[in-house]
């Protein structure tokens, strides 16, 4: 076999050179077969190495998502049921650590909170943050915190609230002039309060309301929406090339 794989390569032209259509099933099967086995044995063998979390076997490119399902969360307790409160699994060819006990999750979010401060990169956030350059999807660093001073001087500042009480006062009032002018007809409270958010946020933001050709919430719904839809390319990279995905982004 050996001399012919020799032969087909210095003279593809060989009659000796097997073409696609001649090799036998068995043959391909037994080749994709040793293929996973390798790939089984150096992930095992790299996961072993990095000290990781026990979990289930990940499969080639999906990694665990088959196991996911539709409620990820119920699939995801009964994974640990059997790996314990902390497991590793693969999302696509994305490492992941699961966490799922309180006592874990102090480790994590509080003990070594600036170990995992960063969120993971996905794809919406860089095209709709100018490559991740928001407050949100920022990794943790310099950057990251200057952001974080900026937002917290010239908008969360105990002054900077203090500042806007005449204008929350302005809002509440138009607020409870739309209740009473409605008083005989049933009200949509989310939706009124929504409203009172968002022109309260407009102002603190923007200096003025929202209308009709400003209309934030519906784009925080619609960002909200694509940050948190499945995109193929943030779980398997190499197919963000080929993801029909990425047009709904632009």
């Amino acid at each position: 076999m050996l001399r012919t794989l020799m032969t087909v390569f210095h003279n593809p032209s060989s009659p000796q050179a097997p073409t696609a259509q001649y090799v036998p099933f068995h043959t391909r099967l037994s080749l994709s077969l040793l293929l996973v086995a390798i790939w089984s044995f150096l992930h095992l063998r790299l996961k072993n190495g990095r000290k990781l979390p026990p979990g289930p076997l990940a499969l080639p490119v999906i990694g665990n998502l088959h196991m996911l399902g539709h409620l990820p969360h119920r699939s995801l307790q009964n994974v640990a049921k059997k790996y314990g409160p902390i497991m590793s699994m693969k999302l696509g060819s994305k490492p992941a650590i699961i966490v799922s006990s309180p006592e874990a999750a102090e480790l994590f979010l509080k003990t070594h909170d600036i170990l995992f401060a960063s969120r993971p990169k996905i794809q919406a956030s860089d095209i709709i943050s100018y490559g991740s350059r928001g407050l949100v999807f920022s990794e943790y660093g310099p950057f990251w915190r200057n952001i974080r001073k900026l937002c917290t001087s010239e908008l969360l500042s105990v002054a900077k609230i203090d500042s806007y009480v005449g204008m929350r006062k302005e809002e509440v009032e138009v607020l409870v002039g739309r209740l009473t002018a409605a008083r005989e007809v049933v009200v949509d409270v989310t939706e009124v309060v929504e409203r009172l958010i968002e022109d309260m946020t407009c102002r603190m933001m923007f200096g003025r309301g929202g209308d009709d050709r400003f209309d934030l919430t519906s784009v925080i719904h619609e960002g909200v929406a694509l940050m948190g839809a499945f995109n193929v390319a943030d779980f398997v990279p190499f197919l963000g090339p080929f993801d029909l995905q990425v047009g709904s982004l632009y």
